[in-house]
């Protein structure tokens, strides 16, 4: 099978409708004639209350929605398969991380975490990086995230969090957006946030393209093998093209000419064959060596910087499928961090741990008990259970027997033993009281901030200054403008004395990190540079030197570069002494840049 035809495909294929070229029908198979007029008493009369067709048409248009995510609700998804280079059988007894002839079915939904369904594609955000493996063993979601820590330590405080990112409830603003006093408000005073916000003030949070950004599990995951041997792992996704950012003005300017720009650019280039990829890499720590680090390796809120814990590169994803429908695909499947596979299981980290309940609540109320039977969701390998019933059932259960243990059926659907394939919970050891506290090895918020600002090249530090010089000053509180700045002064100094200048602020008396490391691998600088699938607008006229433009046109497709050709207007121009173009852009359509010019240009009379 080629990367595009698998067995999830196949499958999503039998669920799929081809509407051209076919009579219409009610939902109910009946023959439609006239579906532009309602049935009335007289050509002016009342419309009648009898009239099936409207009813079902008005009925169902009504419900065409359902609730929106309450975070992460802008995304889009992409279908691909991930192919494994190298056994992990010593690491793992996953079955689709051991064999590197096998081709994995995965779907895919990038996203944004604060922004409401029509938010700007290009604000400062967190991005989602949602995988879902279908593997021949269940499905397994790796839900990440392009930002490899969290804002908060513990998933009790999830509700607040968002409470504070959201647009404010008095007057539902700013969309999509953190420059608002009630998000740094809750930052000045959770500051375990600190390291996150060092990240999200970067140009990590504001993507060139979902095809140039990393993605990260966020979370200390396990990884067992056949002899029960557990491994923490953190899971890695790296972008073939490197990592590239916009720059705000970049970010503004395209949100405001083309809200869809992420999502656009992802379309085109999956239809135009340049195939998104990401490597699969993970971070290994044995089991002994858990306390050896001055972090906490359950803290979702550090990362292990890679100079200590190197990235093995075991597999790549290639995305090389758009959806057929974004409705039933994008918006209905259900990706859930709790979706494992044996050989992958859970730690103690306090925010996966609040995420394995959150994920499955809010996909029941969101789209239903039967959410795991809609199409996208669906394993591709067989599953039975005694789960009956609810709303929107599509599976019809045979046999009177719903239970376990039963006689009647044999005693099935039968368990199975780990020896032969069922899910066993690695028996990690617990100790201790019950208690609702924090451990004091995730008390230290700055270290991590710091090492992250050590390690950005000097136009990097330049751009997270400015931007929280930007947000803070949308900020209408001076008291949450200074607890910020005074956060700030924990990290850096240097950082904290050229905010508060820009702020009108107090320059901090506090006590400074004083961690000098850095780490290379947070900085883009040191990323991989290619022009690979990067556009170039070609201005053209009517009378252009037809065989100098084709030639340029050739060099930019050797290396990889796709030409767009822009003119005055829509419609064919001619070359001289030969050669004709048709347009793709004009300066009205193109970039807000050729925007500038076209009205620049109208009134030079």
């Amino acid at each position: 099978m080629d990367g595009k035809k698998n067995k999830k495909t196949e499958q999503l294929q039998s669920f799929t409708r081809e509407n051209e070229g076919k009579e219409m029908t009610t939902n109910t198979g009946v023959k439609i004639s006239n579906d532009e007029n309602s049935l009335t008493a007289s050509d002016r009369g009342p419309t009648l209350l009898e009239d099936f067709l409207m009813r079902e048409k008005l009925s169902h248009f009504d419900r065409e929605r359902i609730p929106e995510r309450v975070v992460h609700a802008r995304g889009y998804g992409a279908h691909g398969i991930f192919e494994l280079y190298e056994s992990l059988e010593e690491l793992t007894m996953t079955h689709f991380l051991q064999d590197p002839s096998k081709k994995t079915p995965l779907f895919i939904r990038f996203s944004e975490v604060a922004g409401s369904k029509g938010a700007n594609e290009t604000n400062r955000d967190v991005r989602g990086f949602a995988v879902k493996f279908y593997t021949e063993e269940g499905n397994f979601d790796l839900v990440g995230n392009n930002i490899p820590i969290f804002f908060i330590q513990d998933g009790i405080k999830f509700p607040d969090l968002i409470h504070a990112l959201k647009p404010e409830p008095h007057n539902e603003i700013p969309q999509g957006q953190t420059a608002h006093d009630t998000f740094w408000d809750f930052i000045a005073n959770n500051q375990e946030s600190a390291a996150m916000m060092m990240w999200i003030m970067s140009d990590r949070a504001i993507p060139r393209s979902f095809r140039m950004m990393q993605g990260f599990g966020v979370h200390t995951f396990r990884l067992v093998n056949k002899n029960g041997k557990s491994r923490f792992v953190k899971f890695h996704w790296k972008p073939k093209l490197g990592v590239h950012s916009l720059i705000w003005d970049e970010a503004q300017k395209l949100g405001g000419a083309d809200p869809d720009y992420h999502r656009r650019d992802l379309w085109e280039n999956i239809n135009a064959g340049n195939y998104l990829e990401y490597e699969l890499g993970i971070q290994i720590l044995e089991e002994e060596d858990e306390f050896k680090y001055d972090f906490d390796i359950l803290d979702a809120t550090k990362i292990w910087p890679e100079e200590d814990f190197s990235v093995k590169i075991i597999g790549k994803m290639t995305l090389n499928r758009n959806v057929d429908n974004v409705f039933a695909e994008t918006e209905q499947v259900a990706l859930h961090p709790g979706s494992i596979v044996r050989g992958i299981d859970f730690t103690n980290d306090p925010l996966l741990q609040g995420r394995l309940f959150s994920y499955t609540d809010t996909q029941l109320a969101r789209v239903g008990t039967n959410y795991q039977e809609l199409p996208i969701n669906r394993p591709i390998c067989p599953f039975h259970n005694n789960q009956r019933d609810g709303a929107s059932k599509y599976i019809i259960d045979k046999g009177k027997v719903a239970y376990h243990n039963n006689s009647l059926a044999n005693n099935s659907p039968y368990t199975v033993p780990g020896t032969k394939g069922g899910f066993v919970t690695y028996p990690s050891t617990v100790s201790g009281h019950k208690t609702r506290e924090t451990a004091a090895s995730f008390k230290d918020h700055f270290s991590q901030a710091r090492l992250f600002w050590n390690s950005m090249s000097h136009v990097e530090k330049i751009h997270i200054m400015q931007a929280f010089s930007f947000e803070l000053g949308k900020v209408k509180s001076k008291s949450v403008r200074q607890q910020v700045v005074d956060m700030i002064g924990h990290i850096s100094t240097e950082l904290a004395t050229l905010v508060a200048e820009a702020l009108g602020a107090k320059v901090p008396n506090v006590q400074e990190s004083n961690v000098t490391k850095s780490s290379p691998a947070l900085s883009m600088a040191n990323t991989t540079f290619s022009p690979n699938t990067l556009r170039v607008g070609v201005i053209v006229a009517n009378g252009y030197d037809g065989p100098s433009a084709q030639y340029i046109i050739n060099q930019f497709k050797q290396v990889g570069l796709q030409p767009v050709i822009v003119s005055e207007r829509l419609g064919i121009v001619q070359g001289t002494p030969n050669g004709q173009w048709e347009v793709n852009d004009t300066f009205l359509t193109g970039s807000p840049l050729l925007v500038k010019y076209s009205l620049a240009k109208a009134f030079c009379f």
